[in-house]
């Protein structure tokens, strides 16, 4: 394969399934930050650095 056919083909599947793959992990993230009873747990990891040992 030469490398403008390899270019080809990997642009081509960033095309059709990179996009995908990256709009659904985006809509995971999106859930899992909005998701019931996370707010307790951020809170809780965004004070970390404001203790004191």
């Amino acid at each position: 394969m030469e490398g403008t056919e390899i270019y080809t083909a990997m642009r081509h599947f960033a095309d059709s399934w990179g996009l995908l793959a990256m709009t659904l992990f985006f809509i995971g993230a999106v859930i899992f930050a909005l998701r019931p009873g996370g707010k307790k747990n951020a809170d809780e990891a965004a004070s970390i650095p404001l203790r004191e040992d």
